[in-house]
């Protein structure tokens, strides 16, 4: 199909110069600056994000934390691990981590920004890398893109995505039908979300809220177990990963379809680190101190790549199962599940996925719902709403049946045109974010519990908070 061929030719050419040069530079200069916060920082990231805030009725840290983490930490984590084995290699792995510690600088530049911009609302506070940059830059035409971008990538491609990630898993039962199966599981998704979309699901969030860390750290500890089971190739395992990492000739002999790029890929899709994402979310936290949530955001980094998605790769890579391009996906998740714990296994991906996909689905529209504010100023009243809500889930029922080539290349463009925009924007407005943290490690070694103030790093800019 010609449409396909084009997108996927996009999606390559992306990955294969514009995202990796930027996207490793940038994060490289965020790390200089921040001399390696990622590495130097991890107690403080576990001290903040532990923070009340002020107003007992305001967004703390690690509620935004949990928004931010709900998003990132979904279907990519699986899947997209699993693909980026399959088609890049074991090394594709190492490239995960790479892009991840790298990223986490991002992020914390990305969120701060998020935090000293931030927007008073009737419900407390909201912004995002569309408030940054209009505020700061005083450009909204790019701003009102960079919106856009962001409903296309999580409102249309993610969703999708996730949709068909879902009803995927299913594959391998005996009443998967290739022709049905997939709508009527995507018509039942799209239901659900609806549902709660519409105001009627309450319960069903207060449930998620709960099942969802509860089922990351079951995901955590089903990957241990695995591993325990088969700990005599983990020599293998690692030897392959660093080989295949560094295997030049291969890398280069045929990049689109490298180790690297795979690793880039699913790696920047899994944790989002740069793209301006999570700092919709972050903008929401009630906190004392903009550096605090640049450190929270990093920590959710960390939990996405560094703890489940690496849980994915070890538990497949350990397995035995020798990964292919004719298993990508679910499929090689669940055999490899199967091969060591039993018909367990692949029952257990599949509950494991309904959770993660669910909540995934639900923090993406609450993003999509921020772009939408912005651009019309204003939150829209209801009959906007509802056909919003009607046109998200029924972008949810076709993702479940279309190709899931077709729709890994759409959000990897998606999502890689917000890269593009964001990292150059937080690289110009960076200094305030590195003149904030400056000023939070001061107090901190003062015996202080850092209070941010706009005049004390010379903020040129008019702000509804820190005054």
């Amino acid at each position: 199909m010609l449409f396909e061929q084009i997108i996927s030719k996009i999606s390559e050419y992306l990955y294969s110069y514009a995202l990796i040069i930027i996207l490793v530079l940038g994060g490289l200069y965020f790390t200089l600056r921040t001399k390696g916060i990622q590495l130097r920082s991890f107690r403080e990231q576990i001290r903040v994000v532990g923070e009340k805030p002020a107003d007992k009725k305001g967004v703390s840290s690690f509620s935004a934390l949990m928004v931010s983490t709900a998003s990132r930490v979904g279907t990519g984590n699986i899947i997209g691990v699993s693909t980026a084995i399959c088609l890049g290699g074991f090394g594709s792995v190492f490239w995960m981590w790479v892009i991840a510690i790298i990223g986490c600088a991002s992020a914390f530049v990305e969120s701060t920004l998020a935090q000293i911009y931030k927007k008073r609302g009737p419900d407390g506070c909201y912004g995002g890398p569309a408030y940054y940059i209009e505020t700061a830059l005083k450009c909204r035409p790019l701003a009102i893109v960079f919106s856009v971008l962001l409903i296309l990538t999580y409102g249309v491609g993610f969703n999708m995505l996730a949709s068909y990630n879902l009803q995927s898993t299913f594959s391998v039962y005996g009443f998967y039908k290739e022709n049905i199966t997939p709508w009527v599981i995507g018509g039942i998704i799209a239901l659900a979300v609806a549902y709660c979309l519409f105001g009627g699901g309450k319960r069903v969030l207060k449930i998620t809220d709960i099942m969802v860390p509860v089922m990351g750290i079951a995901y955590i500890l089903v990957a241990l177990i695995v591993v325990c089971l088969n700990a005599n190739t983990l020599p293998f395992v690692f030897s392959t990963i660093f080989k295949e990492a560094f295997d030049f000739r291969a890398i280069f002999g045929g990049f689109g379809g490298s180790c690297v790029m795979y690793g880039i890929k699913r790696g920047l899709f899994s944790n989002e680190a740069g793209v301006g994402s999570a700092p919709n979310a972050s903008a929401s936290a009630e906190i004392s101190h903009p550096a605090k949530q640049g450190l929270v955001q990093m920590l959710s980094v960390f939990i996405d790549t560094i703890l489940v998605c690496s849980a994915t790769a070890f538990m497949c890579m350990c397995s035995g199962v020798t990964p292919s391009a004719d298993i990508a996906g679910a499929s090689y998740v669940q055999m490899s599940l199967r091969a060591s714990l039993g018909g367990f296994g692949p029952v257990f991906i599949t509950v494991a996925m309904i959770f993660f996909a669910f909540t995934t689905l639900l923090g993406n529209l609450y993003y999509v719902n921020q772009a939408i504010n912005h651009i019309l100023k204003r939150v829209p009243g209801k009959k906007f709403n509802t056909a919003y809500y009607i046109i998200a889930a029924a972008l949810i029922f076709v993702g479940a049946g279309l190709s899931a080539g077709l729709l890994w290349d759409i959000a990897d463009i998606t999502m890689g045109l917000m890269a593009l925009i964001n990292i150059p924007v937080i690289i110009i407005l960076g200094r305030y974010a590195f003149k904030a943290l400056k000023d939070y490690r001061t107090q901190r070694k003062a015996g202080k519990n850092p209070e941010f103030h706009a005049k004390d790093i010379g903020l040129p800019h008019d702000v509804d908070y820190w005054e």
